[in-house]
């Protein structure tokens, strides 16, 4: 078991975009101790929905001889700017107003993100890092920081990601916007704005992450007609769920943030950018996944210096590095020894 931590950091906090944060508290999690030569520190970078509490998100990972090991590895995962799992986002108060930002939250990209766990990292006294992991979006931000910092990472994990955001993701990104958008509520000056949106994006986010061998292996009726449909109650179930936990706003602007990501921006494009990358680097795509698609993860680990490229074959999609727990262990303990 892991307790969510804060560090407040009280410092003005300058975006990409020009505004600033006037100060901003970041929460993470840690998983096992530093050893005393510090050289066993595992960080994770999280995606879209998920929190700093990487058990409670990515199962049979965080467990004995699995590859966080918290007997083994100090394992730390933080929380994303804008996240409404505990960083400073778009529900917390604007210490300029006493109120909360709701859309008046400061646009952000992957870069602030990133600059927040260097922030982080100095602050616990990290200083190399042995292995950086980062998944789906997680793995934007661990691209981004194996590129800004390449000699504090001995070694690099990219699963289901890119290093950039492609128009295919971003018009994903845009459909889901124009869901939470469609919802008449999104827009006023309280926490469940756009609910009903935000329901609709996330049923709309999930065919992309399962994908149609995913749907069809778990969601068959067993019954014709007028038998209740799963696939429509798995729908409205998810969309649902993601809205006792998660706000429009936060979920809006961390769409925004993701498809800022360019690796290559101001660093002379993608590939001079991948170059300076000198950690020991594993890509895994996954055979289903449609927003990540195995030819563009091939194309990654091209690349990036000595990189390797592994597959888990998996009929969930996008999802796989979630279920595939077995088949994810068996290319990251070697890859981590």
């Amino acid at each position: 078991m892991s307790k969510t931590l804060f560090y407040n950091y009280p410092h003005s906090f300058a975006l990409e975009s020009g505004a600033v944060l006037p100060e901003f508290r970041i929460a993470y999690n840690v998983y096992g101790k530093m050893n005393h030569k510090c050289d066993n520190v595992v960080w994770v970078c999280h995606a879209l929905t998920a929190n700093s509490d990487v058990a409670d998100w990515w199962p049979h990972t965080v467990e004995k001889d699995r590859f966080l090991d918290p007997d083994k590895w100090c394992v730390i995962c933080a929380n994303i700017l804008g996240s409404p799992y505990g960083t400073t986002a778009p529900l917390h108060n604007n210490p300029a107003t006493g109120e909360p930002y709701y859309g008046d939250f400061p646009h952000y990209t992957i870069r602030d993100i990133v600059k927040a766990h260097r922030i982080l990292a100095d602050h616990l006294g990290v200083g190399r890092i042995h292995t950086l992991v980062g998944c789906s979006v997680g793995g934007f931000q661990a691209v981004e920081w194996a590129v800004t910092e390449p000699d504090r990472f001995d070694r690099l994990s990219l699963m289901a990601t890119d290093a950039v955001a492609t128009p295919w993701t971003i018009a994903i990104d845009e459909t889901q916007r124009m869901s939470i958008e469609a919802d008449a509520t999104f827009g006023e000056r309280r926490p469940d704005a756009g609910a009903a949106g935000l329901a609709a994006a996330r049923a709309i986010g999930l065919l992309s992450y399962r994908g149609p061998s995913g749907y069809n292996l778990s969601q068959r009726d067993t019954e014709s007609y007028p038998a209740p449909r799963r696939a429509v109650s798995y729908q409205r179930y998810q969309g649902d769920k993601l809205v006792k936990r998660f706000d429009a706003y936060s979920y809006h602007a961390i769409l925004d943030a993701f498809d800022t990501h360019d690796v290559g921006r101001e660093r002379g494009g993608v590939e001079s950018a991948l170059g300076r990358i000198k950690a020991r680097t594993i890509v895994i795509g996954l055979t289903t996944d449609i927003v990540f698609p195995p030819e563009d993860m091939k194309m990654l680990a091209s690349q990036i210096p000595g990189a390797t490229y592994a597959e888990i074959h998996s009929p969930f999609g996008h999802d796989g590095f979630l279920v595939e727990h077995d088949q994810l262990n068996a290319l990251m303990l070697p890859f981590m020894k």
